[in-house]
């Protein structure tokens, strides 16, 4: 359950390393966003030789969540920090980074982001 103006870490090499959420996208009203969904952000705080700068609004996708999420198959996921992967676009769905560091949840795949997926280290 990551909320608007939380703190999150990015989980790629974009330079990137604190951002913070600004929307939630293709959620209507809510302004939650847990696994797999699309959100704005701000970099907090960046390397200054990375690819986005510091004070630069990113789209990004959540591929880690503190709060569990539930399968279809009734087992719940939960990890250890929010953690977001920096995307190109909405449409694209393409990474900007080039390498994903720690493990990715399986539903970020399902829901279309297969070269995150496949560049992560571990899908769970």
């Amino acid at each position: 359950m990551i909320q608007l103006r939380s703190q999150v870490i990015a989980a790629d090499n974009t330079g990137a390393h604190i951002l913070s959420v600004i929307q939630v996208y293709r959620r209507g009203n809510k302004k939650i966003a847990y696994v797999g969904d699309m959100i704005n952000c701000v970099v907090k705080k960046a390397d200054p030789l990375g690819v986005v700068k510091t004070h630069e609004i990113v789209k990004a996708v959540v591929v880690r969540a503190r709060k569990e999420t539930r399968r279809k198959d009734g087992s719940y996921i939960r990890f250890d920090d929010n953690a977001v992967v920096i995307i190109d676009t909405l449409a694209d769905k393409n990474p900007r980074g080039t390498r994903i560091f720690g493990p990715v949840a399986r539903e970020v795949k399902e829901l279309g982001f297969n070269k995150i997926a496949s560049m992560a280290t571990e899908v769970y």
